[in-house]
């Protein structure tokens, strides 16, 4: 699918792409920031890249997109090594694993690729009101659901509705939290219960969505790649709801198999794809488990033809294997060690800066991860958003966290008990042994509770203690909208603070880059303060693929997309 040139003599253009411009030419905004920015309020990235260039007086090419290389061979079969778990909902997804399976079958309105840049898929355009209260999303046409139906406006309406509806219980309401409203009524947590707003999201036409918002918001487009945003068929619910007995979708494969902890099976469509062509005839997700050693074990004798991510404890076994690439990108994946606020003793703000404050992150960074990656300042917003605004760091300090213990009444210490799942692999484990090595020091004493995978998300949420690792997202704002927003689905921590979710609204409301920042600092400040979590780092993530892959791409947040993958 090639990306049409905008004619901004016709087209109407958001002023904030002027804005934008002023600020690129100025060196106020990076050439990246101008890009990411200008491509949410409409323009075309090809567009955006032309406008790059004018103002910047060279060329500005592409750092990465994913298109056909020249001379690529169709068919054949891609093998890739990955958990293989159950794919009931696509808006409840819990884990990016299941959508990379999916994100083959339901496509979604947008596409954000790994340059941080976001591209049309099912909605060929948008536009948004001078104000970015109102968004307008045209729909491309000619795109055919593989039961033969139309894919319509009454698709994205059914879309929406059921993702901010709570009984849904969709994390996409975290992203869309300026189309929902207050009930009045409390759930049993004492959080307001919301519901979508009237009208929050109307029909025009057959091909044309209208979004009305409470609020301004920026990042709708992006929002709109949240993994749980699929678009399944208007008729999901009344076929069943499980989209494993009845994978209806619009993209260029279909679900042929699934075995649940075994395979999962994809063959293309016999039916031309809109997006263009694709080469693969077949994909097949093999899963071998959470050993690590195994996936390295197939890669190595070809058994598979890539990996979900390769686990840092055979990274440097994967670089001596002959005819394997090694690919490596930073993140914002980060292990969240947070602390449920509404349960004792994590319910005195005490208690939870004292174990804040026996975080060394660097240590726990260089023990557990090798140092491959960037300290965190505990507030979940990493260097490489955009958005950033850094903060000084919380530092060590032992002294202070043995009297706000006393302060907490706990003068001899205190006993606690931290969950982890190693579901992103030992790192986990490892970052909660540095800690509790300090922390002992404090006169805290960590038991580690160390879960299978599998157990681990049955409770993840639940647990007043535990490590949770949160995926890369291209924003700052999304990842804090999703976990830390009052009353939403993935809130593990039970977090409730209408001041941060005043300021985080304020934040998502402006395109201005320093405006942003300056709003962002609020908000991390903020969550900061109520030592909410203990941060030690983020990640630089890893993977491998056969050198017979063609055109495969890492991307941040493992969204991976083999539309334009082909074997050699």
């Amino acid at each position: 699918m090639v990306e049409k040139k905008d004619n901004l003599s016709t087209k109407r253009v958001h002023p904030g792409v002027k804005e934008m411009g002023k600020s690129l030419a100025e060196g106020k905004c990076s050439r990246r920031e101008f890009l990411r920015t200008t491509t949410l309020l409409g323009i075309s990235a090809t567009t955006a890249y032309s406008l790059a260039s004018a103002i910047l007086g060279k060329d500005i090419l592409p750092d990465l997109i994913s298109t056909a290389h020249a001379g690529q061979k169709k068919g054949g079969v891609l093998k890739f090594g990955m958990e293989v778990q159950e794919l009931t909902d696509p808006a409840t997804f819990p884990s990016g694993k299941q959508s990379v399976i999916t994100r083959h079958i339901v496509e979604y309105l947008v596409e954000t690729g790994p340059d941080n840049i976001t591209r049309p898929s099912l909605a060929e355009s948008w536009e948004a009101s001078d104000d970015l209260k109102t968004w307008v999303f045209h729909l491309r046409k000619g795109v055919k659901w593989s039961n033969g139906d139309d894919f319509i406006a009454d698709d994205v309406v059914f879309n929406f509705t059921r993702w901010l509806d709570p009984k849904t219980g969709s994390s996409n309401q975290g992203m869309f939290g300026a189309m929902m409203e207050e009930t009045g009524e409390k759930d049993e947590k004492g959080n307001p219960i919301k519901r979508m707003i009237k009208n929050a999201v109307e029909k025009v036409d057959e091909h044309t969505v209208r979004l009305n918002l409470s609020t301004p918001v920026l990042s709708i487009p992006e929002n709109l790649y949240n993994y749980p945003a699929a678009i399944v068929h208007r008729d999901f619910e009344k076929e069943g709801g499980d989209f494993s007995k009845n994978p209806v979708g619009t993209g260029p494969y279909t679900l042929s198999e699934i075995k649940v902890g075994e395979l999962a099976v994809l063959k293309k469509r016999k039916a031309p794809y809109w997006g263009g062509e694709v080469y693969l005839d077949e994909i097949r997700f093999i899963d071998l488990g959470t050993d690590a050693g195994a996936y390295l074990a197939a890669i190595a004798s070809k058994q598979v033809d890539g990996l979900y991510n390769l686990d840092l404890t055979t990274l440097a076994a994967a670089k001596s294997v002959p005819g394997l690439k090694v690919v490596s990108v930073p993140t914002a994946q980060t292990g969240a060690i947070r602390m449920k606020v509404t349960e004792k003793p994590f319910d005195d703000i005490r208690v939870r800066k004292a174990v804040q404050k026996c975080c060394n992150t660097k240590r726990m960074l260089d023990i557990a991860y090798q140092g491959l990656g960037i300290e965190a300042e505990h507030h979940h917003v990493a260097s490489i958003h955009p958005e950033y605004f850094k903060l000084p760091p919380v530092k060590q300090d032992i002294a202070g966290a043995k009297k706000l213990l006393a302060e907490a009444g706990y003068p001899n210490g205190i006993e606690l008990s931290c969950t982890v799942g190693n579901a992103f692999g030992v790192w986990e484990q490892d970052s909660v042994a540095v800690l509790k090595e300090d922390a002992a020091k404090a006169g805290i004493n960590i038991k580690m509770n160390v879960m299978p995978t599998a157990k681990y998300w049955d409770v993840w949420d639940k647990v007043p203690f535990s490590l949770t690792t949160w995926n890369h997202r291209p924003l700052g704002t999304m990842v804090l909208g999703l976990a830390y927003r009052t009353g939403m689905p993935w809130n593990e921590s039970n977090y409730a603070n209408p001041a941060f979710d005043a300021a985080l609204s304020d934040a998502e409301s402006s395109f201005d880059v320093e405006e942003r920042r300056g709003k962002m600092a609020k908000v991390e400040k903020i969550l900061q303060d109520d030592a909410v979590l203990v941060q030690p780092f983020f990640l630089s993530v890893f993977t491998a693929v056969s050198e017979k892959v063609v055109g495969f791409e890492m991307d941040p947040g493992y969204y991976y997309h083999f539309h334009k993958v082909s074997l050699a």
